[in-house]
């Protein structure tokens, strides 16, 4: 591999300028500006820019993000006729992503969609991916035309959507491969893919046959774990045939639903109605999958959005003892922060949607959102983070998350629960799997930025301009 000489690259934040020597994939040397540096085959003056940990997203479903970038977007409907009459003007089957109807003042039905677009098959799909909205016409083409609403929530809404025509294999892989190009260039050297399919072969294919830019955690669905133990597979592992890029990842459950749909679990009532939300795997059913996957080497990932539903989470890890993720934790009991401190527990977490639901938060929630999206109680306590987008619904954009974890906004109104915000060094910490500043040794998996972040006010850092990404020494993003 070709040899890299970054000259006057400031390293981290508020760091000093030095010359970094990057050879076979590491970070050889960090060197004093003006010292005698070794030769190398490229030598780039990066005059100041500031380098820094390339960054993860810890959570994406990449074939949805993928197909999402070329969906009809509904995100700015404001009521259910709204949101339909966006796809009044299409032809053919037609979806949309993006409806938020927790604080719509109607609700979607069928005959919505069927009075815009008599007989054109159209499937809406939420912004949180548990609820999708289905037309007569795309009802029948699954074999549901009785369905009375053609509002699919939860488990049903997953089995509906999977039941679709999906675009051809070679199609599809060329746009995730394009997904994951875009989103090196904002900094990203590797993604946890959440996806409901078989990843160690969807991305062990996707490697053979493009270019990927990005390093893959390849999760596993619950309904694919028996056949993960008998292949013999463990998290952590090395996926063969996987060009060096690929990992077998955790194994995917859920406890509960999500905020925007009312079916996150808590333990108070949903003010709107619907209880206290969905509980989708009991404790006790919880419980025996996860020791299951955990005696055979594979780490569970356990979906966990409601205060109700973490307990139960935490309580599972507490009694069994493994190391795993709770992902998203997004509303928690009075005291559970320090619960998350536990060796081996990751607390996964999407900042951007912090921001993104604040008001359903405020109406949903009422009285409690001093401790959801509690970030800074998780890093007084003592938790691991690590941040991911849930992409498609935030995009897959960190700088989005490390924004909302430090400036708690991501408009023109005052921080929302200001005293949950996080320090740009956490935030960023948290979007590099830990790592904390570059070092000799390193593999040089690196993002040069224009700014140092810790420079700029919190409420720019979406918009910081991305110079460079490196992975393993080879450049996937150059604009310097």
């Amino acid at each position: 591999m070709a040899s890299l000489l970054l000259r006057e690259a400031r390293i981290g934040l508020r760091g000093p300028v030095r010359n970094v020597l990057i050879t076979d994939g590491r970070v050889a040397a960090i060197d004093p500006v003006g010292t005698a540096t070794p030769s190398a085959d490229e030598v780039v003056d990066l005059g100041g820019a500031t380098l820094l940990p390339g960054l993860w997203d810890c959570h994406v479903h990449a074939t949805q993000w993928a197909q999402t970038r070329r969906r009809v977007d509904v995100s700015g409907a404001r009521s259910a006729k709204e949101a339909a009459e966006l796809v009044r003007d299409g032809t053919g089957f037609t979806v949309g992503f993006g409806f938020r109807d927790a604080l719509w003042p109607d609700v979607p039905h069928k005959s919505l969609l069927e009075a815009v677009a008599p007989g054109r098959p159209i499937v809406l799909v939420s912004n949180d991916l548990h609820t999708a909205w289905f037309s007569p016409a795309a009802l029948a083409e699954i074999g549901r035309g009785d369905h009375p609403t053609g509002v699919l929530r939860e488990q049903e809404c997953y089995t509906a959507m999977a039941a679709l025509p999906p675009p051809g294999e070679g199609e599809l892989d060329r746009w995730v491969a394009e997904a994951m190009t875009a989103a090196a260039a904002r900094g990203v050297v590797g993604v946890l893919d959440f996806e409901y399919a078989d990843n160690i072969a969807d991305w062990r294919r996707r490697v053979a046959g493009h270019r990927v830019d990005v390093r893959v955690v390849c999760s596993i669905p619950r309904d694919r774990l028996e056949e993960a133990i008998a292949a013999g597979v463990r998290t952590g592992d090395p996926v063969p045939d996987g060009a060096g890029l690929l990992e077998v990842g955790p194994v995917k459950m859920f406890v509960d639903g999500s905020l925007n749909t009312r079916t996150a679990y808590c333990a108070d009532p949903y003010p709107s109605g619907g209880g206290h939300g969905s509980l989708e795997t009991p404790p006790d059913e919880l419980e025996a999958v996860m020791r299951r996957a955990a005696e055979h080497g594979l780490h569970p990932a356990v979906h966990a959005i409601g205060d109700l539903a973490v307990d139960i989470a935490l309580s599972a890890y507490e009694r069994i003892g493994c190391p795993g993720r709770i992902e998203h934790a997004q509303l928690l009991r009075p005291g559970d922060a320090a619960r998350f401190a536990r060796p081996g527990l990751v607390t996964s977490v999407q900042p951007a949607h912090a921001p993104d639901d604040r008001d359903v938060a405020e109406r949903q929630w009422p009285g409690r959102t001093g401790r959801a999206y509690a970030y800074a109680d998780l890093v007084r306590a003592g938790a691991t983070l690590e941040f991911g987008s849930d992409a498609p619904v935030a995009p897959l954009d960190p700088w989005d998350g490390i924004q909302s974890a430090t400036a708690r906004t991501d408009d023109d109104r005052e921080p929302w629960h200001p005293e949950q915000a996080i320090s740009v060094r956490d935030a960023l910490r948290s979007s590099a799997r830990g790592r904390d500043g570059v070092r000799a040794g390193d593999v040089a998996d690196l993002v040069i930025v224009a700014d140092d972040p810790a420079a700029l006010d919190p409420a720019r850092l979406r918009h910081i301009e991305v110079l460079g990404t490196l992975l393993g020494g080879r450049w996937t993003y150059r604009a310097i």
